[in-house]
């Protein structure tokens, strides 16, 4: 028996419409999730480099210290975007909602991670501005939440880890655009550079405050 046309339509669920302003703001739950996968996978890098430097510390301070506060840029980003689903579905959003939470282990995990995260990075920047004569109160600190963030984050990452290549082919790959009706790639890609090339400026306008440390270890190992 032949569906009636009107009916058929109904069945159908339409194709989101692409706007210019959909390249930058469009996404939803999907766009989020994407954007947070991406700026997870580039911290991901950058903080592979900045364990190297932690292992040869002595000859790769100056590195450190630039990569810490390159690092905050993506930083932000990443909190920006996992804190705008936390909001949004803590506040009743039904697109969010029907999304559904982060699995249960992350979701304990969560509150860990965020805290070890803020606590690491202020403390690092405190050390820097502060000077070597900080170091007996505020590196306690600092390698303390370290070792503990390091923890956390390990799981957090090994948890993600299978869903990575698979968001980034999607929204990256050759054939990203061609077939996928999530919108706002450029915005996604946009944001993601926006925080690199800001971190970036932050750690060149801050290299002059490298100098006491670098001095000072240059004595240690003299």
């Amino acid at each position: 028996m032949a569906i009636p046309r009107q009916a058929a339509a109904r069945d159908v669920e339409p194709r989101p419409t692409r706007t210019h302003a959909g390249a930058f703001t469009g996404g939803g739950t999907t766009g989020n999730e994407l954007l947070s996968t991406a700026t997870g996978a580039a911290l991901l890098v950058l903080l592979a480099v900045l364990g190297v430097t932690i292992i040869r510390i002595g000859q790769l301070l100056w590195l450190h210290l630039f990569l810490g506060m390159l690092l905050i840029g993506p930083l932000a980003l990443k909190l920006a975007s996992t804190g705008y689903r936390f909001a949004r579905y803590y506040s009743g959003s039904e697109t969010y909602r029907r999304k559904g939470p982060p699995p249960v282990a992350l979701r304990v995990m969560g509150p860990i991670v965020v805290a070890s995260t803020l606590i690491v990075f202020a403390s690092g920047v405190a050390l820097l501005f502060a000077g070597p004569s900080s170091r007996d109160t505020l590196l306690p600190i600092h390698k303390l939440t370290f070792f503990v963030w390091l923890a956390f984050m390990g799981l957090h990452v090994l948890i993600h880890l299978p869903s990575v290549m698979p968001a980034l082919r999607s929204d990256y790959g050759r054939t990203a655009g061609l077939s996928s009706d999530v919108t706002g790639r450029s915005g996604r890609t946009l944001a993601l550079a926006g925080a690199l090339v800001g971190g970036l400026v932050l750690a060149v306008l801050v290299i002059p405050e490298f100098a006491p440390w670098l001095h000072a270890s240059g004595h240690r190992h003299g």
